[in-house]
């Protein structure tokens, strides 16, 4: 069925004014090109916030797709299905964990693994040891529980009260965490290995191993916010593998499945035992559809040729932007790691990084922001590398023009 084609004035029409798009709409993609409604090409660098994993219309996505479409598309919780089992198999012959839980989004995922951690911990110590420490700028998501554990107050704003038995430390700050933890209150500390949204700032490698000694020391569960750098974000399946520290509780969604709603809660079998049948639950958590594709997705990622061209792409596009940065005066550093980073705009440039986004559209490119002065940048795990060097041509243009 042809459709007409729909104006961005729509969105102010029928939509709840919570985002503010821009005005352009894409409506095709193939690889790491998209197509908007009158014609104009883009090199995508936004993989959707880390999401489009293997790009637009991965064909063996697509397979994957539509071949379970042809079969079961969802059963309900009071039974199982083969996709979710054997998804949930896949991640824990590939990672530390044993047992899963499904759900729909990164916030389900961390809402889940949060609610784990308390009743882990009320099983096992008490009902006074429930206190989570997370970290200032933070994001986990945005439930009244995410949004609380996340330590970035505007989004809180308006919706207290908020969940209490939180405090926020300074990220890699290990005396900080040392000042609130203690071993009759702290049920869980709650980390990013890479703060995403508040700059793509890396986790220094001691900071977490101390997390992890301070955790158990202190009888508390360590849980990783990986819905951002997992999935071959970092050029490993889960950044956890990178930095060596394996964590109690890890949360996975984003690239999970590849621009499909997926997430999972991965833990050792002895904290999951602590989730029982009716503590907690999701109707789409498992649906066999978003299994089949997230099937596909770590069946791709996971070989060890995708994550190795995962740190070529990175070389490139990291050396790339360096380079636009020191010709134009605009980047101090490039951070992050594999195809999470994020280049931070010098002092001159400070709160700006909106106009760089705006200049990129215009040339054809498409770049993210985190914070109003750091230009992310998450695309395909395997976007070509003449996509990388047409993208930093376009980008340079746009980087010209605006600093003339």
């Amino acid at each position: 069925m042809n459709r007409e084609p729909v104006s961005r004035e729509l969105f102010d029409e029928v939509m709840v004014p919570n985002y503010a798009p821009g005005n352009i709409i894409p409506v095709r993609g193939e690889g790491s090109r998209v197509w908007d409604q009158e014609g104009r090409e883009f090199i995508d660098l936004q993989g959707g916030i880390a999401v489009t994993s293997l790009g637009h219309a991965h064909p063996g996505l697509v397979g994957a797709l539509q071949e379970q479409a042809e079969k079961v598309w969802h059963l309900s919780n009071v039974m199982t299905n083969e996709p979710a089992l054997r998804l949930a198999k896949t991640l824990c012959d590939h990672t530390f964990a044993e047992r899963v839980f499904f759900a729909n989004s990164g916030a389900e995922a961390n809402e889940a693994a949060f609610k784990l951690a308390r009743r882990y911990s009320w099983e096992h110590y008490g009902p006074e040891k429930h206190e989570i420490i997370s970290f200032k700028n933070a994001f986990h998501g945005r439930t009244l529980f995410t949004v609380s554990v996340g330590g970035q107050h505007k989004y809180l704003e308006g919706f207290e009260p908020a969940p209490g038995g939180i405090h926020h430390a300074d990220f890699n700050d290990l005396d900080s965490v040392k000042a609130l933890i203690s071993k009759e209150k702290t049920c869980a500390v709650v980390v990013e290995p890479i703060q995403g949204e508040s700059g793509v700032l890396p986790a220094d490698p001691e900071f977490l191993k101390g997390l992890r000694q301070l955790c158990d020391e202190n009888n508390a569960l360590l849980v990783f916010d990986e819905v951002q750098t997992g999935v071959g974000r970092t050029g490993y399946l889960y950044a956890y593998e990178m930095y060596g520290v394996t964590p109690d509780i890890l949360s996975s969604a984003k690239g999970l499945g590849g621009g499909f709603p997926v997430a999972a809660m991965l833990t050792t079998a002895k904290v999951a035992a602590s989730l029982g049948v009716g503590t907690h639950g999701s109707t789409y958590g498992g649906n066999a559809l978003a299994c089949a594709v997230a099937q596909k997705v770590i069946d791709t990622v996971s070989q060890p040729e995708i994550l190795k061209g995962v740190n070529a792409r990175s070389d490139k596009l990291r050396k790339g932007m360096m380079n636009i940065g020191e010709r134009y005066g605009v980047f101090s550093e490039v951070r992050g790691a594999g195809l999470l980073l994020g280049c931070v705009l010098t002092e001159q440039w400070q709160g700006k990084a909106k106009d760089f986004l705006n200049a990129g559209l215009e040339e054809g490119v498409m770049v993210l922001m985190a914070g109003a002065n750091v230009i992310r940048l998450a695309p395909s795990l395997i976007i070509p590398e003449v996509d990388i060097e047409e993208a930093l041509e376009r980008f340079e243009a746009a980087v010209e023009k605006l600093t003339a």
